[in-house]
């Protein structure tokens, strides 16, 4: 830690009172820092290069998601550099029926006012410590989904699946463009919005971690379905209120959760085969 402490220190031109470790999340340690001027701050630390980009990618999706609008429920960004990102400390306390609604408008504001022009993101993306192609592309999402964000995880995740199921996955690839549904414009999406990644403070629920870009709105929805977030029947309601969702956008969770679980095999392995398969079943129909 005394290493984090001083790069902390010159990269926020302030004495670090004290630094305390939170353990380690992929190639990345975990810290809160108490600064000399009383603020608590939240510090992820990479002690090589070799995931260079990664914090450069969550500071410029966390700034980008933020610039939608002036009750966004995203993290500030205190500083970054290519081995620091710094974030508000964030007080955690249960979630509530009215923080969840809350989230549900502030989300349902997020993805539909002050839309991207384009799929994709101006920068490298990561999700985890895995690399992302934000290449920018106004096409139809279908296309983009399927080239961008399947595509190139299959050969990742290759290695642990059977190849009938490999194929399967390939067939979702090929057939995007019937399996998404109607069209809609691009949206402001986190990108990985599972629970882990939405900080219940009280009042209000706060988004981090994101793999943010141009998107499709029902991808944070899907995502936000697949390990469960608390009170997710009540978020979802006033999301539809605020934001009403095409119909039919339920079918259609499978497809959207099939990036994330691709993801999850390539990174855990072959415990998460099940669950990829049986939404590239449902996907299917």
């Amino acid at each position: 830690m005394p290493g984090v402490r001083s790069r902390l220190a010159r990269l926020l031109g302030t004495d670090v009172a004290s630094v305390h470790d939170l353990g380690a999340s992929h190639a990345w340690t975990l810290h809160r820092a108490s600064l000399a001027d009383g603020r608590d701050v939240f510090v992820k630390a990479l002690g090589d290069s070799s995931s260079a980009g990664v914090f450069a990618a969550e500071a410029a999706g966390l700034r980008w998601l933020g610039a939608a609008g002036p009750d966004v429920p995203v993290a500030e960004v205190v500083a970054a550099d290519e081995r620091l990102l710094v974030l508000p400390w964030l007080p955690s306390a249960p979630p509530g029926p009215a923080a969840a609604e809350r989230l549900g408008r502030e989300l349902a504001a997020l993805h539909t006012t002050s839309r991207p022009d384009v799929y994709g993101a101006p920068w490298p993306g990561f999700i985890a410590d895995l690399p992302l192609d934000n290449t920018p592309d106004d096409r139809p999402w279908p296309r983009w989904y399927a080239e961008r964000r399947l595509a190139p995880f299959v050969p990742l995740a290759a290695p642990h699946l059977p190849a009938a199921d490999v194929r399967l996955v390939e067939r979702v690839v090929d057939e995007a463009e019937s399996l998404a549904g109607p069209s809609e414009p691009p949206s402001r999406i986190h990108g990985d919005l599972w629970s882990g990644n939405v900080r219940w403070t009280g009042e209000r629920a706060v988004l981090i971690d994101p793999a943010a870009h141009g998107g499709h709105r029902e991808t944070d929805l899907a995502m936000m379905a697949l390990f469960g977030t608390p009170l997710l029947d009540r978020i979802l309601a006033a999301y539809d209120e605020a934001a009403p969702l095409a119909a039919g956008w339920r079918a259609r969770v499978p497809l959207h959760q099939l990036h994330p679980l691709l993801v999850h095999v390539a990174l855990f392995g072959g415990s998460y085969r099940a669950s990829l398969m049986d939404a590239v079943r449902a996907a299917l129909g």
